[in-house]
């Protein structure tokens, strides 16, 4: 008989924790929340047609724009966790684990998802519906008519305006730009949606706690610091715990998402010549920001994998430079064909490969 999924994780205290990190910003609280819905109304399919004269892309239905504040952005992800993670909470509980054992794993788990989700949520501008938006319950697949959320998170957005004295109106429509690019990617292109769940199904099936690995991992972390090598630095906590199996899956989701960031911050570039004058400083200014994180958020950064996933963003961006000088600006369409198409992080990093590999149209 299954545990019910609650039994493994506590969500609630998880979500106390994140919404006590997360804080709350006097700025959403006053007059200045509201133009956010309304600028968004307007600025979303602005963005959503400019994406798609740049990209050729054509995507069913329309994007909505849904404005929340951090609780939300944190509710709207929990709720995520616990629809993927659903195959692994629902596995049936160890018959010998002592009850206090699993109480204590529960909280521990509340702790770590709580604190993480906490602080994302002070730092998260926008974020594009991919792994949860709504299925067609009797076929399973993405509704293609019922349209989707782009979520914008409207305190950070504030601040960050304030903070950087963007312009609003062209700071606005450049987030917007940015969310409607992946959009365009993962509506646009049949294939991508369900190959990239595919491979996350994959990396929650492959998910069971397993002490030893645990071990080996922290073995390995030493062995290699002493060595000069850096596994934190080469994809975080996952990176050093994962198994072979879990690398390979890691390793082709890093090389996907490398090439979506890479083709949509070249396609967001494009699109905004001509609309958003201010656009290449608000790229600069938000590169910096993340690059040049300070303190506790440099180390949740290198613990969370995100300054590999950084690094292979850029790299995402040299690929497709690369490639175009090599075929013309329409290059990655070629990729879109067909999911063999799509490169490795190995051919990322050396897109020679892909180019040897793959024939030109």
């Amino acid at each position: 008989m299954s545990a019910p999924a609650d039994e493994h994780v506590d969500w609630d205290l998880a979500r106390r924790i994140a919404v006590r990190v997360a804080g709350t910003e006097p700025l959403y609280q006053s007059y200045l929340a509201e133009p956010l819905r309304a600028d968004f109304a307007r600025f979303v399919p602005v963005a959503a047609e400019l994406v798609a004269i740049e990209t050729g892309l054509e995507t069913p239905g329309e994007a909505h724009a849904e404005i929340i504040d951090r609780a939300g952005w944190i509710d709207a992800n929990i709720a995520a966790f616990r629809r993927l993670l659903q195959p692994l909470l629902g596995a049936p509980a160890t018959p010998d684990e002592p009850a206090e054992t699993s109480r204590v794993t529960r909280t521990l788990g509340a702790v770590e998802l709580g604190s993480v989700l906490g602080w994302m949520s002070r730092r998260v501008l926008g974020q594009y519906d991919l792994l949860w938006a709504s299925d067609d319950e009797t076929t399973g697949t993405a509704a293609e008519t019922a349209g989707d959320t782009v979520y914008f998170v409207g305190p950070n957005i504030l601040v960050t305006e304030k903070r950087y004295a963007f312009p609003p109106a062209q700071f606005r429509l450049w987030l917007a730009l940015h969310e409607l690019t992946h959009r365009s990617q993962f509506t646009g292109v049949p294939w991508l949606r369900p190959h990239f769940l595919q491979l996350v199904n994959g990396l929650v099936d492959e998910a069971q706690p397993d002490p030893e690995r645990l071990r080996e991992g922290l073995r390995a972390l030493v062995a290699q610091r002493r060595g000069g090598q850096d596994l934190l630095g080469e994809g975080g906590l996952a990176a050093v715990f994962a198994t072979e199996q879990q690398r390979s899956l890691i390793a082709q989701v890093g090389g996907m998402m490398s090439l979506v960031e890479g083709h949509g911050d070249v396609t967001m570039a494009r699109a905004a010549r001509g609309h958003i004058p201010d656009a290449e400083r608000f790229a600069l200014v938000m590169a910096h920001r993340r690059r040049n994180a300070r303190g506790m958020a440099r180390l949740v950064q290198r613990l969370l994998g995100i300054e590999a996933k950084l690094a292979q963003y850029r790299a995402g961006e040299e690929f497709i430079a690369a490639i175009e000088g090599e075929r013309g600006p329409k290059a990655v369409n070629r990729i879109w064909e067909r999911v063999e198409h799509l490169p490795s992080m190995t051919e990322i990093r050396n897109p020679t490969a892909w180019l040897e590999r793959v024939p030109a149209a």
